[in-house]
């Protein structure tokens, strides 16, 4: 299959999930993918089907990435074709496709394992490429092993990560660990900004690794003004049972134990050294001065997936409300994956 070719059936999937005419197809995908894992709502499915669309399948996005690796957009990537084993993550909609679309565009075949919580969503993409395009048929395959491999990229916790380690230590890999991100605020931010941070903190009920679930504040912070202009959305977020049970539970544990926290009805802000919140809890640290924020963020910077910042001030971070729109170019843990891939 010509280079040209993949592009251009990934430029038809972004421009059939933009039609008009798609919507009762998608809308249906996203209820089926609801009643298989109640943290994805509809909406939630949606929009992360959107931002696949905005953020990856266009034809001026796709060319400017590949041709970074690649400047003859009608050869391959001078790769012999592999077989990659991807063990994917499911944590939030659809989570797993940028490294369906690297595998893919580098020209290599997929043998996908597919996360259970985020089964209907990604196979409902692969069955899509292949309607559009039947020669993907025998470049993708899903399977529960990945023993045939000759590369593995899988992502998970800690925990799965030393499993994945020993399995695939002898054969080439990329696996990826717990990481989350950290929202740094200079105490002169204003609801607008507070409002493009919740969707930080809050979008997929903050189940990614792209949420934020640390702050990092100047002492003597005033949180107030954030859980004031965050409060409005309670409705959304305790309309979800499992996102309110694990409200409910955090904030017993938190009144039992005597630990200071502040609360605006859906969402607890809670001074704590851990970087990963539980769901329905935010994390905070303080720093004194910016060279503190800069060397606390350094020292973590393995922990951290992305840092936000008011209109990207701080080098290297993101402006607020832009964490959950990765470009092709924002690999997780910053490892280059089709730089990977094209070396096989």
């Amino acid at each position: 299959m010509l280079q040209s070719e993949r592009l251009q059936t990934f430029v038809a999937l972004g421009n059939f999930l933009r039609s008009a005419s798609a919507q009762p197809e998608l809308e249906e995908i996203a209820q089926r993918a609801h009643h298989k894992n109640n943290f994805f709502t509809p909406d939630n499915s949606l929009n992360a089907l959107r931002a696949i669309a905005d953020q990856f399948l266009s034809v001026d996005k796709l060319t400017a990435w590949f041709q970074h690796y690649q400047p003859d957009q009608t050869a391959a990537l001078n790769v012999t074709p592999r077989l990659i084993g991807v063990v994917m993550a499911g944590n939030i909609p659809a989570v797993g496709f940028h490294d369906l679309l690297c595998v893919l565009m580098s020209g290599h075949k997929l043998l996908a394992k597919l996360s259970t919580p985020d089964f209907v969503l990604i196979h409902y993409l692969i069955q899509k490429l292949k309607e559009l395009n039947p020669e993907f048929t025998n470049w993708i395959e899903e399977a529960e092993r990945l023993n045939a491999a000759d590369a593995y990229i899988a992502t998970g916790s800690n925990n799965t990560a030393r499993y994945f380690e020993y399995y695939f230590a002898k054969k080439p890999h990329i696996i990826r660990k717990n990481r989350t991100s950290v929202g740094l605020l200079m105490g002169e931010e204003h609801e607008d900004e507070f409002l493009k941070l919740g969707h930080d903190i809050l979008d997929y009920y903050g189940l990614g690794c792209r949420n934020v679930s640390t702050l990092l504040v100047p002492e003597g912070y005033d949180f107030i003004p954030l859980l004031r202009a965050l409060e409005p959305q309670a409705s959304i977020y305790l309309n979800n049972h499992k996102y309110q049970n694990n409200y409910d539970y955090n904030k017993s544990v938190y009144l039992i134990n005597g630990v200071a926290h502040l609360d605006n009805g859906f969402l607890l802000v809670t001074e704590n050294a851990g970087l990963v919140s539980p769901i329905s809890v935010l994390y905070f640290q303080t720093y004194q001065t910016q060279a503190d924020a800069s060397a606390w963020l350094t020292r973590h910077a393995h922990q951290i997936q992305v840092v936000a910042s008011a209109n990207a001030w701080y080098p290297g971070s993101v402006s607020f409300g832009q964490t959950q729109r990765p470009g092709l170019s924002d690999y997780a843990d910053g490892v280059d994956t089709m730089a990977f891939l094209k070396e096989l």
